[in-house]
């Protein structure tokens, strides 16, 4: 069984954090409601505890990291929001197994946010573990566990409970792409969500920042 635990500070990691996750989790399948700028913050709290040091993109470049100029990699609260709302979406894609739609999704929101050309490959990094760290949560993929009184991050994919949805919801989903991903830039090679080649999605790992053009 693969079982990552990453410490996290127990002064950014406590009670109303554990809190702030559960309420966001019961929203998987819930109204797509507007969510407080704690609850945003809580996540970002838990991206960053997840944020690796250094990071190899497929192009060879490495991104360094350094945890203890957390500013360097931060984001403004609106920009982290809208990842969030989108790793949202992304969550739902992968309950409803919708691989295709899942990827489109999270390509169509790197793009967006590369092709701004105001971020550091740090902040591009914390973006995509940000997105990713969203899903984790709402898929059950993530939780906090006590030990030597520290607060640890314990990510179990294996541990993750079995979700389903109706074909109403599946429709909802591939709907909710589709108008998300019609609505940002072109993608390379982008077709409808639905008639793609399927790709695994369900890595704990980050995926590399999309690359600048």
């Amino acid at each position: 069984m693969m079982r990552t635990m990453i410490k996290a500070k127990r002064a950014l990691v406590g009670a109303a954090a554990l809190a702030g996750v559960a309420a966001l989790a019961s929203t998987a399948f819930a109204a797509e409601g507007e969510l407080s700028d704690k609850s945003v913050q809580v996540i970002m709290e838990y991206a960053w505890s997840l944020t690796p040091q250094q990071f190899s993109k497929k192009d060879g470049t490495v991104i360094i990291v350094d945890k203890s100029k957390r500013e360097q990699a931060m984001v403004p609260l609106d920009v982290a929001r809208e990842v969030v709302r989108v790793g949202r979406l992304s969550a739902h894609a992968q309950a409803c197994n919708l691989p295709e739609e899942q990827t489109l999704n999270h390509r169509s929101l790197m793009k967006r946010e590369v092709d701004k050309k105001k971020w550091s490959d740090q902040q591009e990094l914390f973006i995509n573990q940000l997105h990713l760290t969203t899903v984790m949560l709402l898929t059950g993929k993530i939780k906090l566990v006590e030990k030597d009184g520290d607060k640890e991050v314990v990510i179990d994919e294996k541990q993750a409970p079995q979700q389903t949805c109706t074909e109403e919801q599946r429709q909802k989903v591939r709907d909710l792409v589709a108008a998300y991903v019609k609505s940002g830039p072109a993608l390379a090679s982008a077709a409808e969500p639905g008639k793609t080649t399927p790709t695994s999605t369900g890595s704990t790992a980050p995926a590399p920042p999309a690359e600048k053009k």
